[in-house]
């Protein structure tokens, strides 16, 4: 049965009257609270800037919810039902429907925000009362605050929007007096940054002082650091987390098991006016920077006729070099990248056995492969691979095995992954790789 529920359109005199404090309870620092706050009444805002309310709402998700910054970014496209119920439980209203700018906005941010949290926490605590009231300080708050804080300090806008539109959103999504404190701690940073005295750790004292410095100067957890200026010294430690914090690229693969070749996919980027190169290395590669948002409303990916997909993958898949009619063994498909570009190699012709222990992922590649028009010649099997021999006779032309790894080496694309990695993963990823390996070699 449908119901039609009421709708409140929020005026702009109606900001500065109290909503009632969210409900995250005593004490929730930063790394603590629940990801929605209870508001009863469904408000549309159209005063709260839109691409600061989704933003907030989403770096909640990917701090306390455990979503991946990459899948919002790719799926979530700020404006639908389900993630502006999202903002409704998290904020109490709605927004008005996000335009192409506010999305462009909100993955800059998202993305940002999370790549530069360390840094931004340290100039926070540093402006704060005291290291009590940032630790206690609650989720959203926080993120207003690393909101605000990115946008001075790395996106470089215009300062008076950035205090006026963040102290506005602290008000009505919490309560006038989080306002305050976003509107005091704004104007601190504001102060400093113009006298080029933002107060940050200098690189001195021992190794692992040093390490702390570095780690808070480029946003990296102390360990990674630490590892990288052991095994490839200072300066190229700093290039590499300067390379982390940069701007990630992207690789388009048209779907030629579809009948969609580069040519195609060149044709529709400069129909969609997205910048875009060839790629040096393989046919079916086409790199963008900017546009990704254009190109997935536009539903190239939604049509099968493209996927995102790194270069350095697609560089394996010509090293295996499918031809039509083999049989080929994909060890740990999921998510299916690798598996699928093989499929299309086979023309039709022959089979890849995509085996994965995770079967939610598989049912994702099934999907995908019947979206690109090569499920005839992929067949899925939920296994793991380790004991997979045991009671199982597969015989292939070809095996590939690409296992899991410490994804190190694409924190430029994953923003969030830095601070999802630990020092014991390490040891463990390489055990298990041990493993995988001896299975894969039956």
């Amino acid at each position: 049965m449908a119901y039609v529920l009421p709708v409140r359109v929020l005026s702009y005199t109606e900001i500065n009257e109290a909503s009632k404090p969210a409900k995250f309870g005593k004490n929730r620092g930063p790394n603590s609270g629940s990801v929605h706050p209870v508001h009863r009444t469904q408000k549309l805002n159209l005063v709260i800037s839109p691409h600061r309310a989704v933003s907030a709402v989403r770096l909640m998700r990917i701090e306390l919810g455990g979503a991946f910054a990459d899948l919002l970014n790719e799926k979530g496209k700020g404006s639908g039902d389900g993630e502006m119920g999202y903002v409704e439980r998290t904020l109490g209203f709605r927004t008005r429907v996000l335009d192409d700018r506010d999305l462009r906005l909100v993955t800059d941010i998202v993305g940002g925000t999370i790549r530069w949290r360390r840094y931004l926490d340290h100039l926070i605590l540093s402006l704060s009362h005291d290291e009590n009231t940032f630790s206690s300080m609650e989720p959203l708050l926080l993120q207003i605050l690393r909101i605000g804080f990115y946008e001075i300090l790395k996106l470089e806008m215009p300062p008076y929007a950035v205090v006026d539109e963040n102290v506005r959103l602290a008000k009505v999504a919490l309560r006038p007096g989080a306002g305050n404190m976003v509107n005091g701690i704004l104007r601190k940073l504001l102060v400093l940054k113009d006298s080029n005295a933002l107060p940050l750790p200098k690189i001195e004292g021992n190794d692992r002082a040093r390490s702390r410095a570095l780690a808070t100067l480029y946003s990296h957890p102390v360990w990674m650091v630490r590892r990288w200026t052991k095994y490839i010294g200072h300066e190229e430690a700093i290039k590499l987390m300067m390379w982390n914090n940069s701007d990630p690229s992207f690789s388009l693969r048209a779907n030629s098991g579809k009948g969609f070749t580069r040519a195609d996919l060149v044709t529709r980027l400069e129909m969609l006016k997205v910048p875009h190169e060839i790629s040096l290395h393989l046919d079916d590669f086409v790199r963008i920077r900017t546009g990704m948002q254009l190109v997935m409303q536009a539903g190239l990916l939604r049509e099968g006729l493209c996927s995102v997909q790194d270069e350095s993958a697609g560089l394996v898949v010509s090293v295996v070099d499918p031809q039509p009619g083999e049989s080929i063994i994909d060890c740990c498909a999921a998510p299916g990248g690798k598996t699928l570009f093989m499929a299309a190699r086979l023309s039709g012709e022959g089979v890849v056995y995509a085996i994965d222990v995770n079967k939610g992922r598989l049912r994702i590649l099934r999907e995908a492969a019947k979206l690109q028009q090569v499920g005839n010649v992929v067949k899925t099997v939920h296994a793991d691979l380790r004991i997979f021999y045991d009671h199982n006779q597969v015989k292939g032309d070809k095996v590939l095995l690409d296992v899991p790894c410490s994804g190190l080496g694409v924190l430029s694309k994953r923003a969030d992954l830095r601070w999802n990695r630990r020092w014991e993963d390490m040891q463990q990823l390489k055990d298990l790789q041990d493993e995988l390996l001896d299975a894969a070699c039956w």
